[in-house]
């Protein structure tokens, strides 16, 4: 497999690497993560089952999109491909180091830049992608409203269902949530999509994100999703706030946003992430 990879990278980068060591990295709950070196090359390598390639090609994808807009640094991406039994992503091995405050507030002024670059009339992506191990539809849509209540809320509302588990009637919900979007128009921000303390790192001068999860969509989702699951420093909210300021009424749309990412988390693991999707919904639309 090795082997194998190395051949890959080898024909990308038209270098001869052959992998010298290799070390397993932890913090993923999805993928296997390695660090391989031959002393003058280093590389990031994400495993996962053969299956699972289409997850690491919209990965890929998401990372160009980002770096494309030069707000913020994320890993190059230096290929992907399938060995005989696995999937894998490569990308740029970029030593992190302990955050600090500088790097917390040029996180946030990045992230202001990210947003503020549009451009798009619409809500969607060229591509669906995946959230975790969720597929995320990404269909075009022009109204907010609509697109997050069936392509976010409904969506996993029914892949719930499906598995069983029932928060109540899903069009009940899809269009409570849809009222509570309604006449709101956010201008469509290319967003992380993932955006939470383990998908940021640092190094000595910058920020970086990885892990992304795109779309064009309410810049609002990545903030929220930020507060959720240990909320970041106060720089970061502070320096965002200065280059991009959030809309007054961004606490009222926080909850509804975060929700998604409950539901997805209940979809993936089960357990109290079940209840806690349960009580959101009650208070949300009961």
């Amino acid at each position: 497999m090795w082997q194998a990879i190395a051949e890959h990278i080898n024909s990308e980068l038209d270098i001869d690497f052959k992998v010298e060591s290799k070390h397993q990295l932890s913090g993923g709950d999805i993928n296997l993560a390695y660090h391989i070196s031959d002393d003058k090359h280093d590389f990031f390598i994400k495993l996962n089952e053969k299956e699972q390639l289409e997850q690491f090609i919209s990965e890929a994808m998401c990372l160009h999109c980002i770096e494309q807009r030069h707000a913020i640094r994320v890993p190059k991406v230096i290929c992907y491909g399938q060995t005989l039994d696995k999937a894998f992503l490569v990308l740029e091995y970029i030593p992190l180091v302990d955050e600090h405050n500088a790097g917390w507030e040029a996180l946030g002024l990045a992230m202001a830049k990210l947003h503020e670059d549009s451009g798009q009339a619409m809500y969607g992506f060229d591509w669906d992608c995946t959230l975790g191990r969720t597929s995320q539809p990404n269909k075009w849509q022009g109204n907010w409203s609509s697109f997050f209540s069936e392509q976010r809320l409904g969506w996993l509302l029914q892949l719930l269902q499906e598995q069983g588990f029932g928060f109540g009637k899903i069009d009940f919900l899809v269009e409570q949530c849809r009222q509570r979007l309604h006449h709101y128009e956010p201008v469509p921000s290319l967003v992380h999509g993932d955006f939470w303390r383990g998908n940021v790192g640092f190094t000595a001068d910058e920020a970086i994100i990885f892990d992304p999860s795109s779309y064009y969509g309410d810049r609002e989702v990545d903030i929220a999703f930020s507060e959720l699951f240990g909320r970041f420093p106060e720089r970061f909210y502070h320096s965002y706030q200065s280059q991009y300021p959030l809309d007054k009424n961004y606490t009222e749309r926080k909850s509804l946003y975060n929700l998604y990412h409950v539901l997805n988390h209940a979809y993936m693991f089960r357990g109290s992430y079940l209840l806690q999707a349960q009580d959101m919904v009650k208070h949300l639309f009961y």
